[in-house]
């Protein structure tokens, strides 16, 4: 994975930065990117997609990758948001604030998916990125890690939707408790259509990021 980001490397890009985000999915709660510049040196052991780490890994390793990135920044965009934009509009601008809050501007980015956001630096999306990329490894886990911490901490306000366990995601458990007892005022208004058998559209659909 290191090797994948370093073969970008030239004498015009010294440093790479990889964007990846957590809570695309999810009925309720904000979505979040997160950036991270490394030194091309840095490695560090087990970083992988977030999704085949296990919650206790992602959260050590959390903390060495804000420990040793050269830069990082993660961004949250929230649930009315989503409402109000759409959600891959939301995740761009996500993704797009990631980037323009790094302390150090990278030569280039490498962004997890097939969309890139609009910058002023390169951008280049990457299919499966969060599997090929080590610095886009590494920002999943920071997205995730943190979109979870949130998730868990509305879960106390709100406990009958067992955020604590489903992180917002549409679980059978998680569906049928808002058939039974409607949404929260965090969950996504639009994203629950089927559920709640109603239509429900975005606000707009202009492009933000």
């Amino acid at each position: 994975m290191k090797n994948f980001d370093n073969s970008f490397l030239s004498k015009k890009i010294k440093l790479v930065a990889g964007i990846d985000e957590a809570g695309r999915g999810p009925l309720a709660g904000p979505v979040v990117a997160a950036s991270v510049i490394f030194s091309p040196s840095v490695s560090i052991p087990g970083v992988n997609d977030s999704k085949l780490l296990t919650e206790h890994k992602r959260e050590n390793l959390f903390e060495e990758i804000i420990n040793k990135a050269l830069a990082y920044n993660v961004s949250v965009v929230t649930h009315k948001r989503i409402d109000k934009i759409n959600i891959l509009n939301a995740t761009l601008l996500a993704m797009g604030n990631s980037a323009k809050k790094l302390s150090v501007q990278p030569d280039l980015i490498l962004v997890d998916g097939n969309r890139a956001f609009k910058y002023h630096i390169l951008v280049i999306p990457v299919v499966k990125g969060d599997s090929k990329s080590f610095s886009i490894a590494a920002a999943s886990i920071l997205a995730k890690v943190t979109r979870d911490r949130i998730m868990k901490k509305y879960s106390k306000s709100y406990p009958d939707y067992f955020w604590e366990k489903n992180k917002g995601y549409p679980t059978r458990q998680h569906i049928d408790v808002i058939k039974l007892i409607g949404p929260s005022p965090l969950h996504r208004k639009t994203f629950l259509g089927k559920i709640l058998n109603v239509a429900i559209q975005p606000e707009t659909n202009l492009q933000t990021a």
